[in-house]
């Protein structure tokens, strides 16, 4: 695609997003609805894969799209090119040729962008072309509460390879140097930058920033439910980090309470070890497992609930808790990763994570507290939706960032050379 006619004033930004896609769920769509805003207010350029290629710039009309085609064989194993993303070192070398090319020819960006993929296990290929560059939202890396280690490890091969990530940020020159060089790094939480750090890796700036926004008008719901009753919900992949098992036996320290009921809505690999543990708890009366919903369906399961309860212990960010918030509910999580940097107080009963036992006896402590008082669930509802709106919507996201464009040429233009 040729070159779009520049505006006087506008930066010219070169943003990196493997996979963007207006139609895909997640952080593909976080970022293309982040790029579509920044389309509005900057000269963009953007690299891409797809297996369309084609399609994306019908998407973002105000920008120049170039994307290579992935190979149509991958998508026959969606979960496995989702997760290992096989095809990503084709176009890191593809982008950083095409980049040369065209600043040999002439083209000049005022600053480069890697937004995708997010988890940090993957190279920069803007390292060393001369522009300066941003990175991120950077998520991923969490480590496993010591007390949970024995229970994660049996996740299956690719959660056992997950345990790599902090030995190659530690060791891995390629990977090192792109995080060292980037002028600024931008985490989806604070613990990034805590990551970053213990693995020895400088970074020269970074800023914490959340990933997803709100959509508009958020719903006004009325919720009856009393006390000694609560609904609760429980919405994401059931693997052993995503804290169903927690909330199952949470469940069995609640016989006193029989108008407390939880429903699931996901499905995995922990999904039948879920059922197992109800039913050796005796608590798969008040559980139901509905496994894969479909995304209207889950609208209103965060309609007809009165607690998220998602104490998910290695949660990098949390695009469920997000959706809660939109629907007005109060939230029981871990006060760790993503959900301690989303959540506060005012809507939310963060819980530390040190042993299985300690843990679900704190969401039970929560749980309870909750039921018995029906107010303070309102009030945390309407707290939930306020500290949403406070997020800013995708415009005010995209002008923020171009404000840390702009701080990021400034500093390169004064600072010393490197």
């Amino acid at each position: 695609m040729p070159a779009m006619p520049e505006t006087p004033g506008r930066l010219r930004v070169l943003v990196l997003a493997p996979y963007l896609n207006a139609n895909a769920l997640g952080e593909v769509y976080s970022i293309f609805r982040w790029v579509e805003a920044l389309s509005e207010r900057c000269d963009l350029t953007v690299l891409t894969v797809g297996t369309d290629p084609h399609a994306l710039p019908a998407q973002l009309p105000n920008a120049r799209v170039v994307a290579l085609k992935s190979p149509d064989l991958l998508q026959t194993v969606p979960r496995f090119t989702a997760m290992v993303k096989p095809w990503l070192p084709v176009f890191f070398r593809w982008a950083r040729r095409w980049i040369r090319r065209e600043l040999s020819g002439g083209t000049r960006w005022d600053v480069a962008h890697q937004m995708l993929p997010q988890a940090m296990r993957y190279p920069c290929p803007l390292k060393g072309l001369g522009l300066p560059y941003v990175i991120g939202p950077l998520g991923g890396s969490l480590s496993t509460p010591r007390g949970f280690e024995q229970d994660v490890a049996s996740g299956g091969l690719l959660s056992r390879l997950r345990r790599l990530d902090r030995l190659r940020l530690s060791r891995d020159p390629w990977l090192r140097g792109g995080y060292e060089n980037a002028n600024l790094i931008l985490g989806v939480a604070p613990y990034v930058r805590d990551t970053l750090a213990e693995c020895g890796v400088p970074v020269r700036r970074f800023e914490p920033v959340l990933e997803r926004s709100h959509e508009g008008r958020l719903p006004t719901i009325d919720r009856r439910s009393g006390s000694g009753e609560a609904h609760l919900l429980h919405v994401g992949r059931a693997i052993r980090t995503k804290g169903l098992r927690d909330v199952i036996r949470a469940m069995a320290r609640l016989g006193d309470l029989p108008g407390v009921r939880l429903t699931s809505a996901g499905d995995g690999p922990d999904l039948e070890a879920c059922r197992l543990e109800a039913k050796a708890l005796g608590v798969e009366d008040r559980v139901e497992f509905l496994g894969r919903v479909p995304r209207d369906d889950v609208d209103r399961l965060y309609e007809n609930a009165d607690v998220f309860c998602f104490p998910s212990f290695r949660e990098p960010m949390g695009g469920v808790f997000f959706e809660a918030m939109e629907f007005g509910l109060p939230v029981i999580a871990a006060a760790r990763g993503g959900p301690d940097f989303i959540l506060d107080d005012t809507c939310a009963i963060r819980l530390p994570v040190e042993t299985p036992e300690q843990f679900a006896a704190d969401i039970a402590g929560a749980i309870r507290d909750l039921a018995a008082d029906p107010d303070r669930r309102r009030r945390m509802g309407r707290a939930a939706q306020d500290r949403l709106r406070g997020f800013g919507g995708w415009a005010d996201k995209a002008a923020r960032l171009e404000d840390l464009y702009r701080e990021v040429i400034a500093a390169k233009r004064t600072g010393p050379a490197l």
